[in-house]
């Protein structure tokens, strides 16, 4: 449906209906990625039942294995949380709170931070959708679950794969114990074999076109994509994007 917007000129018109085919093509393209994302045919299953380290309803350190995290879902998408962050990562540590004075080497990283600030809010609506998600960090769950209260976050199960092969089987931590902030998502099969069914492999690729970056979960990154309609440039979203409110 054709549309004009008040005093706009012909040149704009012009170059927004260019625009608008660019954008229904991309559309067409992500529908097109979601389906073969969607058809991928069996993954490899899990070596192991990975056991995980967490904070029980009654506050002392306990346990869960891989395969009760899928609850009654038959999807669980776990993230690899920066937590510690890239050693290569210098960028300030928390002005405040519990952790201001820890290292900054030994701290989370803001943007993993930011991502899970807003995935928290939007987690009840999972309910019903046959999926779940936890995030998994490589620091002690002592540190994790202080920092996940001090954060707010309550809907989001925060584990720790200190004591697991988890995260170095899975991306999570590289050859060189570095953190990478992994995507992975596990299908439940009807037999009670775990596989994977996705990882954000993005991230591996080399970024050699010009400005790009590794974005590997920009369409589940709804700052990212605020900051796309927002027409700010890479390296000013990147930057502003990194630093979370309140840290």
């Amino acid at each position: 449906m054709p549309i004009t917007f008040p005093s706009e000129s012909q040149e704009y018109r012009e170059a927004r209906d260019v625009l608008l085919r660019q954008e229904v093509d991309l559309r067409r393209r992500m529908e097109a990625v979601a389906a073969q994302r969607r058809s991928l045919p069996p993954g490899s299953e899990v070596p192991e039942d990975y056991v995980f380290d967490r904070i029980g309803d009654d506050g002392a350190v306990t346990t869960v294995r891989m395969s009760e995290l899928f609850g009654d879902s038959d999807t669980l998408m776990l993230y690899h949380y920066m937590f510690p962050r890239h050693p290569e990562d210098h960028r300030p540590r928390p002005t405040k709170g519990i952790f201001s004075e820890l290292p900054t080497g030994e701290g989370p990283c803001p943007s993993c931070t930011a991502l899970i600030d807003m995935w928290d809010a939007t987690r009840p609506h999972f309910d019903g959708s046959d999926s779940n998600l936890a995030i998994v960090a490589k620091a002690p769950i002592e540190r994790v679950a202080a920092f996940a209260q001090a954060r707010g976050w309550r809907n989001t199960p925060v584990l720790s794969a200190a004591n697991s092969n988890f995260r170095r089987d899975y991306g999570g931590d590289g050859a060189d114990g570095s953190p990478a902030p992994m995507l992975t998502v596990f299908k439940l099969w009807p037999d009670g074999r775990i596989r994977l069914h996705w990882a954000s492999e993005l991230i591996l690729v080399p970024t050699d076109d010009p400005g790009q970056d590794s974005a590997h979960p920009d369409t589940v990154e709804p700052l990212w994509t605020l900051f796309d309609l927002a027409t700010m440039p890479r390296f000013r979203r990147w930057r502003a994007r990194r630093l979370p409110a309140n840290w």
